[in-house]
């Protein structure tokens, strides 16, 4: 089975980014050719296939394979050095003395507070795309850390999901807060809703978060054992990326309930259930560690964790803790 080989430097994506090459290297996945059947197969001559055709051999794009005699002349096939290419690579600012971190993973209102904290000395860019996508962006170097609270079906937050998407990698799993977790309701809860089993009530409009979101994989789950249909709940493929979006939604009218963390609920006056208490940890891989380190000491700072502590649901006693994996 052919290779999907990533592109992770920016001389690699300035060649692809020629459709002169881009077009060369197609033709030398699908299969092996001659400089002279790239010419017929594109409309140009030979030479000007040489010409961008060394330029992939050099970057590793494309390799020679076979060395052929035909009627007394040298016939050499190329292909492409993989079956398929994923572009991903990080485009940072460059500043001097000024270093850049880029979070991704869950939203958390106390990593938006930790980013304002460090601003003067560092900018942390986030990605809130939710905890499996921001392991994954991890996994792939699309990050310096992650943000993640997944529980799988024995009641293990983030341990298992860590070891099975790094068993080669060493990691750190560090303990941000506890939280809790519920329904966003109206404030005074017109709507009357009780259980989760009242989603699935006509005129009842929720907005759910987005696929790959540890509150996206509870709810799920849960929706799951309730035995309560997601087709029967509106709303439920309507998302949302963070917790603010979804108390705002429902502040301003355009949900009637939204699944999310109590601190953003009481930020907007709402009403709130809660549904769970879960850990929130971070995760940092350790060739990282150093350059994550400023955020992590900032953590540990008793002026940072009175600050988490005020936030309602928060708790912070076991913030900074390293979970053994």
């Amino acid at each position: 089975m052919p290779d999907l080989a990533p592109l992770r430097s920016y001389e690699h994506l300035k060649l692809v980014a020629d459709p002169r090459r881009l077009a060369i290297l197609q033709h030398l996945m699908a299969a092996p050719a001659t400089l002279t059947q790239l010419g017929l197969a594109l409309g140009e001559h030979p030479a000007w296939i040489r010409h961008h055709l060394q330029r992939l051999v050099e970057a590793g794009l494309v390799e020679l394979v076979e060395r052929r005699r035909i009627r007394g002349a040298e016939e050499r096939y190329y292909r492409a050095s993989a079956g398929g290419y994923l572009l991903q690579e990080l485009i940072l600012p460059q500043s001097s003395g000024r270093p850049v971190l880029v979070f991704c993973g869950s939203h958390d209102l106390a990593v938006d507070q930790l980013a304002a904290e460090l601003a003067p000395h560092l900018d942390v860019l986030t990605l809130p795309v939710g905890s499996l996508n921001g392991l994954a962006n991890l996994r792939l170097g699309l990050g310096h850390l992650a943000g993640c609270h997944l529980v799988d079906p024995q009641g293990e937050y983030n341990q298992s999901f860590v070891r099975s998407l790094f068993p080669d990698r060493p990691v750190h799993l560090i303990t941000l807060a506890h939280r809790v977790q519920g329904l966003m309701l109206s404030a005074g809860n017109p709507m009357q809703v009780r259980t989760i089993e009242d989603l699935a009530r006509p005129g009842l409009t929720f907005l759910n978060r987005n696929r790959g979101s540890g509150t996206r994989v509870w709810f799920d789950r849960r929706l799951t054992e309730l035995g309560v249909p997601p087709s029967a709940i509106k709303g439920y493929e309507r998302c949302a990326s963070t917790h603010t979006a979804c108390a705002e939604a429902v502040a301003s009218g355009s949900a009637d309930v939204a699944l999310g963390l109590q601190a953003s609920a009481a930020a907007r006056g709402l009403d709130f259930l809660p549904l769970f208490h879960e850990r929130y940890d971070l995760v940092v891989p350790d060739d990282q560690l150093q350059a994550v380190s400023p955020l992590v000491d900032r953590l540990n700072e008793g002026t940072f964790r009175r600050w988490a502590e005020s936030l309602t649901g928060y708790e912070m006693a076991h913030a900074g803790e390293e979970i053994e994996l």
